[in-house]
């Protein structure tokens, strides 16, 4: 609602700026004519612009869609442990914040440009999720689009939606398992502001991952290169490291990551420790915009996995 009044507020300034210039253009004064007009339709020319570019954000705000597959998770002991896995090491560095699972962290806080407010939802039976099908949490996972239909604007830039199909199901088991905590989720937690809207309407921001409809699979767990490519093709490393991990580019909308290179002059153990502790083997405190709190708690192999595909991984 408060978008629709600012964009009415643009569009109305622009007739005011226009119907300024038609009035300023009919003055007898050469100088007041040409300049004062000139100036009053440039102004008028940029509110339309920028009216026409948050229109445009708005319509692709609604442009998202995807497919609910038909599933029902038997929620095994197994399959929960598994889930707790990947919710720790992946699903706790946003959702996590104020207790396990509970959200209520503005993800804008992460961003370098101010887009909005992104409040990560409440996983637990407090939250909405309660009131889902598997096959709805499942779609959010998958494609960043919530039961309602309405995208899920950080889901859907972030890269949890590779996760195998047996791992959105574990994790989906893990969810229902947890016990209720947390305070309600706001609706919507997503909120893009006039300027998200209008970069977005210009192409300056993205439009989300690609819409996934096939299966996914993963290979088996374990410290290898091929473990390790698989958990990096679902963790967001490449949104601060860049997309070969060589390093963050300036106008990124996440914070800038160094070139994960470095780890090739690291020890496993030193890697290890370094994702545990936040201090690196050069003694250097590891930035707390890395979530290496919620990486550290993957298991050794996991770990050893990711190791092995950055140390192995090509230079360029």
């Amino acid at each position: 609602m408060q978008n629709i009044v600012g964009l009415a507020a643009l569009t109305a300034t622009a007739a005011l700026l226009a119907w300024s210039g038609f009035r300023t253009w009919r003055v007898k004064n050469r100088i007041v004519k040409w300049g004062g007009a000139g100036l009053l339709a440039l102004l008028s020319l940029a509110m339309l612009c920028a009216s026409g570019l948050t229109s445009l954000g708005m319509i692709k705000q609604h442009s998202r869609s995807a497919p609910i597959p038909d599933i029902k998770v038997a929620a095994t002991p197994e399959l929960i442990a598994r889930g707790k896995d990947i919710a720790d090491g992946l699903c706790g560095a946003c959702h996590s914040h104020t207790g396990t699972l509970t959200g209520g962290y503005d993800l804008a806080v992460e961003l370098q440009v101010p887009i909005g407010s992104f409040v990560a939802a409440n996983l637990t039976p407090a939250g909405p999720l309660k009131h889902w099908s598997d096959g709805e949490i499942f779609r959010a996972i998958r494609n960043g689009v919530d039961a309602e239909g309405r995208w899920l604007t950080m889901m859907s830039y972030v890269r949890a939606g590779r996760l195998s199909d047996d791992d959105i199901k574990a994790v989906i088991a893990y969810i229902r398992s947890v016990a209720a905590a947390g305070n309600p989720t706001p609706d919507p937690p997503d909120h893009m502001n006039m300027l998200g809207l209008a970069m977005l309407g210009a192409g300056m921001l993205p439009s989300g991952q690609p819409i996934i409809t096939g299966h996914i699979s993963g290979p088996l767990k374990g410290p290898t290169f091929e473990f390790g490519e698989y958990i990096l093709a679902y963790q967001d490393c490449r949104a601060c490291h860049g997309e070969n991990l060589t390093g963050g580019v300036p106008g990124q909308l996440a914070p800038l990551g160094p070139d994960l290179n470095l780890v090739k002059d690291w020890t496993l153990a030193g890697f290890i420790a370094a994702m545990r502790t936040g201090i690196d083997p050069n003694g250097h405190q590891i930035s707390e915009q890395m979530p290496w709190r919620s990486v550290g708690k993957m298991d050794d192999d996991e770990l050893a996995a990711i190791y092995q595909y950055l140390t192995h991984m090509p230079n360029s």
